[in-house]
């Protein structure tokens, strides 16, 4: 599966996606690009699934009738530590993804 991590999320947390063909946003050269304008370039590039910490990606996007899903991750902080415990969950509901599917993962 071809996984987009979001600016906030580190860079360290692609080495819990081994199996999976996993980029961040500024090594697919997305850097700076708006969710919107962001989610539609990265389904373009062959991305099923976007990873981020934006609570409100779900309430400004209709992913609707797109190809790619959104995971968002509801953690304390972006830090490592608070992230790397819902990494199992995460990589456990890749799996039964759909296109257009947003889910929460977290707190």
């Amino acid at each position: 599966m071809k996984i987009l991590l979001d600016e906030c999320i580190p860079r360290k947390l692609k080495s819990s996606f081994v199996a999976h063909d996993c980029q961040t946003v500024p090594e697919a050269g997305l850097e700076g690009k708006k969710n919107g304008e962001l989610l539609s370039i990265a389904e373009g590039k062959g991305f099923e699934v976007f990873l981020t910490l934006d609570k409100g990606i779900e309430f400004q996007q209709n992913l609707s009738g797109h190809r790619i899903a959104v995971i968002i991750l509801k953690a304390k902080s972006n830090r490592v530590a608070d992230l790397i415990p819902l990494m199992q969950d995460c990589i456990t509901k890749l799996r039964s993804m759909r296109p257009g599917q947003i889910l929460t993962i977290g707190e």
